[in-house]
């Protein structure tokens, strides 16, 4: 709090997201600035916003004030609950009381607004130079702070703040970062600020202290449960005896973050599912029920695709006899029978760059490819998708004769087979299904079956009407 409050008041003016008070504690003032600052402080970049007592606003001299604001009370109220009740749900602040050569400074910290604009007694305001003003009457600062907003994302904000670096080496598994990146970890603890700084894992302070933001602490944390705004984020992995939830074998929490632990997580998945021995050049091998690729990739994307927004829960790995289920917060920003071939979306980009970077996942858009192609190469059924109201859950089954399989499990195979045929410049026919399913020439008629019921949902098309039966070639019904 000294070096911050030092530091502030060299500035040679108040700004958009730091006001200087002495003694005035008025509620309603107070309540006014913190919805001003905190979106301001958005506005302008800066992760908080303060409001200082005891600085002339004026010379920024430390003169000291003789009150404290968390003593102050509106009736029989705390200053602090009054507010909070008269302040949106998400604003949120913290107030220190600090001595600095003999002289008393209160710091109000306000975390810039997240989410929508913070108001105050439902009115919105905005800091205009060093005034307050409502929102509403400068229409060009509320659009841009609209587009702040909407653009901010969760990797940006804060997870724990006011660390020297010491501390921040202490809380981060910072070695994983350059063991993954491949590069000379510094020998200093400046330079290595310096690479997780230009990460945007840590952030400088106004203070000269640190931050740990989000990002930083959900993949390189050394323990989750140290920053209580993603605790709830490590990944659970349940082992159930059969097929269904009745008798569970052991659960695991992985409290690492995301980065440091993935080796950890997937080896541990490695040591659950069922393997079997083949002989392959008469030398006896255990191989794996699925496909390790696939499994790589389908965790990689509910770490990377799911809703931080979502509060209380994380991903969820559950493995069963005959099958995984990956529950991850969040639905996919596409449609799901679209997944091979748009463009992808992800609601959290910075993360999903750095562990494309860090080789945790496959490059952009070649993640859903890969799964689909080793699952058919493992003759496994595609891949479920599942949606909820909050969640997404993929469903990977181990090997089923085509006999076995359902209707609707047939179709959605059929259809991903054509996507993935078509996104490879190649097309879906008898043969290239059968092979899919691992079925032999004898299946011919099936597979015609199945390729005509595909056409009657809409899901494939001929690609050219006139062709003879036995040199038919589908695509999918998106495609022209």
């Amino acid at each position: 709090m000294i070096n911050l409050v030092n530091a502030l008041t060299k500035l040679p003016s108040e700004t958009e997201w730091l006001e200087f008070k002495v003694n005035n504690y008025q509620p309603e003032m107070i309540g006014q600035a913190i919805s001003a600052l905190a979106n301001s402080a958005a506005l302008c970049g800066k992760n908080f916003a303060y409001i200082m007592w005891g600085i002339d606003d004026k010379t920024h001299e430390i003169v000291g004030t003789n009150k404290d604001f968390s003593n102050l009370k509106i009736g029989n109220q705390e200053i602090g609950n009054w507010l909070r009740c008269l302040l949106s749900p998400h604003a949120n602040f913290e107030f220190k009381m600090v001595e600095i050569n003999g002289k008393k400074v209160g710091v109000l910290t306000i975390d810039k607004a997240c989410g929508h604009p913070v108001k105050f007694k439902r009115v919105e305001y905005i800091r205009v130079g060093s005034y307050t003003k409502m929102l509403c009457d400068h229409p060009a600062l509320q659009a841009k702070l609209w587009e702040v907003i909407r653009s901010s994302n969760f990797e940006e904000q804060t997870a724990k703040c006011n660390l020297n670096l010491n501390e921040v080496i202490s809380l981060l598994d910072y070695t994983t970062y350059f063991d993954l990146r491949g590069i000379a970890q510094p020998s200093t603890s400046d330079g290595i600020a310096y690479y997780l700084d230009q990460e945007n894992i840590v952030k400088k302070q106004d203070n000269g202290l640190f931050s740990i933001t989000n990002l930083g602490a959900i993949l390189f944390a050394k323990q989750l449960e140290i920053f209580p705004r993603i605790e709830r984020k490590a990944i659970r992995v349940i082992q159930y005896q059969g097929r269904n939830r009745l008798d569970m074998i052991r659960e695991e929490l992985i409290s690492k973050g995301y980065a440091n632990g993935f080796e950890t997580l997937i080896h541990l998945i490695r040591a659950i599912i069922p393997s079997k021995e083949e002989i392959v050049d008469g030398i006896r091998r255990k191989c794996s029920a699925y496909p390790d690729i696939a499994i790589r990739e389908l965790v990689a994307n509910a770490l990377i695709h799911q809703d931080f927004s979502i509060s209380g829960t994380g991903p969820l790995i559950e493995l069963f006899q005959d099958r995984i289920e990956i529950t991850n917060p969040g639905i996919p920003l596409i449609k799901i029978d679209r997944i091979i071939d748009n463009p992808p979306k992800s609601r959290n980009e910075k993360l999903a760059s750095l562990m494309r970077k860090l080789r945790i996942c496959e490059e952009l858009g070649t993640g859903w490819d890969k799964i689909i192609i080793y699952c058919e190469l493992f003759q496994l059924p595609a891949p479920k998708i599942e949606l909820y109201e909050e969640n997404t859950k993929i469903t990977v089954f181990a090997e089923r004769r085509y006999s076995d399989l359902l209707e609707d499990e047939k179709l959605w195979s059929c259809y991903l087979h054509a996507c993935i045929k078509y996104v490879q410049n190649e097309y879906l026919t008898n043969k290239s299904l059968r092979d899919r399913f691992g079925l032999k020439q004898t299946s011919s008629a099936y597979i015609s079956r199945l390729i005509k019921r595909a056409i009657k949902k809409g899901l494939i098309k001929q690609l050219k009407e006139n062709t003879a039966p036995r040199h038919m070639k589908y695509i999918p019904y998106w495609a022209s």
